[in-house]
């Protein structure tokens, strides 16, 4: 190969390669990773949610002039997994921002992960209080309300039961120990002579639901509290409804309001449960209306909590974006802090004190109409009425600049 030959080569590979930089740099890249084979009823909705709230932003110009790009991978459902999927995002795909994550255990990793290597991350789903407070980073921020918040918002019909003896149900992995943990507490300050008579925790996705139901019922309680989702939340359902275990019994139960687990139960749905969840067909702000619009003439279908959540999640990325003027992690960070986003639950804030979202939750009972579980007597809870001060802040997130 002659000289001028090979100096062409050369000359050719490099505008290729300025070529293909160029276009990276066409768009702003967003590393997201879940549970989406192993936790179909949230992701599949949450996913649909974000891709319509990406849509929404690219055909209106994207952010800063750049289209936005998500580039999605399952984590395994897997603590080790899921950093491994983080660290090629970040290595090998050049994302700069990571978002995601459903269990809480892999939040907490990527939360970890996020502060080693000095990555801005946004926790979507995964509820425990460590990922903004024990753990917490400067560089890990969280939208959902947390185990704590959303205890806090039930404790109100807890307390006013009135009822002495409890048993609680749970799995057990780090979201219903915290769960339980912080039930306890709440309910001990302002019950101080209540008795939690039983404590069943069962494996994650694996509950024996017919030995459980009979221990909850051979304690005798007045009351239960339930942590239990999903399947697990299925299975505890029909057998204590076979046994007669829920009845006249006060039940209060964590995201069993919304339809992702409502829907599978039909006209088996618990009626009575206080809980948290979504009431998707009942809300009339204008917000909401607005986004349960565009929502069915997308998708045909209705949405659940997981496409609320997945929606705020890539809207709260593109307002912050925007507001940092930059995709630089510190920049990012600082824009974040204090930051506005719109939502179908109306406006809410990330606290610069703690890194949590104050979008809020609705609180009501289930019941069932045509059918169907649904919510009653519902109302919306803002985040923020349920969140410590940024004084107990302190206490709580020691170590996280």
């Amino acid at each position: 190969m002659t000289l001028a030959r090979t100096l062409g080569t050369i000359a050719f590979i490099g505008a290729v390669a300025l070529g293909s930089a160029a276009v990276a740099q066409e768009t702003i890249k967003i590393g997201e990773l879940n549970s989406y084979k192993s936790q179909t009823a949230f992701l599949d909705p949450y996913k649909k949610g974000w891709e319509m709230a990406i849509d929404e932003v690219n055909a209106k110009g994207g952010v800063l002039g750049k289209k936005l790009e998500v580039i999605s991978r399952d984590d395994g459902s897997n603590p080790g997994d899921a950093v491994r999927v983080a660290d090629e995002l970040v290595t090998r795909e050049g994302v700069q921002i990571l978002t995601g994550t459903f269990l809480s255990n892999i939040g907490l990793a990527l939360t970890e992960f996020a502060g080693k290597k000095q990555v801005f991350f946004l926790a979507a789903e995964p509820l425990t209080d460590k990922i903004t407070w024990q753990n917490g980073n400067r560089y890990t921020f969280r939208l959902r309300p947390m185990t704590y918040m959303q205890v806090a918002m039930l404790m109100p019909d807890a307390v006013a039961a009135k009822k002495k003896r409890w048993a609680i149900v749970y799995p057990n992995y780090e979201y219903g120990q915290t769960a339980v943990a912080t039930f306890k507490e709440m309910l001990k300050a302002k019950q101080p002579d209540v008795e939690f008579v039983t404590e069943q925790a069962a494996p994650l996705g694996k509950i024996d639901a017919g030995a459980v139901v009979q221990a909850i019922d051979d304690a005798k309680p007045d009351a239960i509290f339930n942590v239990m989702f999903g399947a697990d939340l299925a299975k505890l359902v029909r057998e204590g409804n076979t046994r007669g275990v829920f009845k006249d019994r006060t039940v209060v139960s964590l995201l069993s309001g919304e339809p992702e687990y409502l829907d599978p139960l039909k006209d088996e749905a618990p009626v009575g449960w206080i809980v948290t969840g979504y009431p998707w067909d009942k809300i009339k702000t204008p917000e909401y209306q607005a986004f349960l619009a565009a929502y069915q003439k997308k998708y045909n279908d209705y949405p659940r909590l997981g496409s609320i959540v997945g929606y705020a999640t890539m809207k709260s990325l593109a307002a912050g974006i925007a507001k940092a003027g930059s995709t630089d992690t510190e920049k990012l960070i600082a824009a974040f802090r204090g930051l506005d986003v719109e939502s179908p639950f109306g406006a809410f804030k990330y606290r610069a004190s703690d890194h949590q979202a104050t979008l809020g939750a609705y609180v009501g009972r289930i019941a069932v109409e045509n059918g169907k579980g649904t919510m009653v007597d519902f109302k919306y809870v803002d985040g923020a009425s349920v969140l410590p001060s940024d004084a107990d802040v302190k206490k709580l997130r020691p170590a996280a600049e």
